[in-house]
């Protein structure tokens, strides 16, 4: 009996004793749960942390790439505008540089025109010369040599002139050639009226007048001034 019961007190120490160890261990346990659980929950929170961080990186990256999107649009939109001035431009261009051939044609019409005209008016010069010449030699012929040249009466050459006409006449005489508008100052007539009175004179024969330029400048027949003379001498 005895020896029963030292058995059961040696099973009962043995079961303390293994009670006491299973307890510490379970301590153990617990404490390196504690300690795992909260290294789990940092290394929880820190990736967490990273994909907040990502998650933000990727967001201003996405704003980015919209920011650069909306750019591009912009872009596309600027270029095609520039692609349609620089084909409006082109188009002006084309125009300008056609109307530039057209008007060098047009120049070198003008210029050839210019050269005929140049030597037509040399011709004509030549020609005025020759009738100058001819009529230094009329006036140097005999008195009824230069009445046949100009078909006046002298009797009546002067009777269908006015007063006016007969001043411009004696005028022209006394003081030498003159143009019109030189004229109308000393008769008190309108431009025309004086372009036309000397206009008059010049087709009845009672003047002759420069052509090489203008206005023309008018001056009386020597025929005529002779005529005139005689009516004055007449008259004193």
């Amino acid at each position: 009996m005895e020896y029963l019961l030292a058995l059961v007190g040696i099973l009962l120490g043995i079961t303390a004793i293994m009670a006491g160890v299973c307890y510490s261990l379970l301590r153990k346990a617990k404490r390196d749960y504690e300690k795992a659980k909260d290294a789990v929950k940092d290394i929880v929170l820190s990736f967490n942390r990273q994909i907040r961080n990502e998650a933000e990186k990727i967001a201003l990256v996405a704003y980015k790439m919209e920011a650069l999107s909306s750019k591009s649009d912009s872009a596309l939109k600027k270029a095609d505008e520039t692609v349609k001035v620089a084909q409006t431009m082109e188009t002006k261009i084309t125009s300008v540089l056609e109307a530039r051939d057209k008007m060098l044609t047009r120049l070198d019409e003008i210029d050839k025109k210019v050269c005929d005209t140049t030597t037509s008016q040399s011709s004509i010069s030549a020609k005025i010369t020759g009738l100058e010449n001819q009529a230094r030699q009329f006036a140097l012929a005999p008195e009824p040599n230069v009445e046949a040249v100009i078909p006046i009466r002298r009797d009546k050459a002067l009777a269908p002139l006015t007063e006016t006409e007969l001043s411009v006449l004696e005028m022209l005489t006394s003081e030498g050639p003159k143009t019109a508008p030189e004229t109308k100052d000393r008769v008190k007539l309108s431009r025309e009226h004086t372009a036309r009175l000397m206009k008059k004179l010049y087709e009845g024969g009672y003047l002759e007048r420069e052509t090489g330029k203008i206005p023309f400048k008018y001056s009386v027949k020597k025929e005529m001034e002779k005529l005139l003379k005689k009516v004055e001498d007449q008259a004193s």
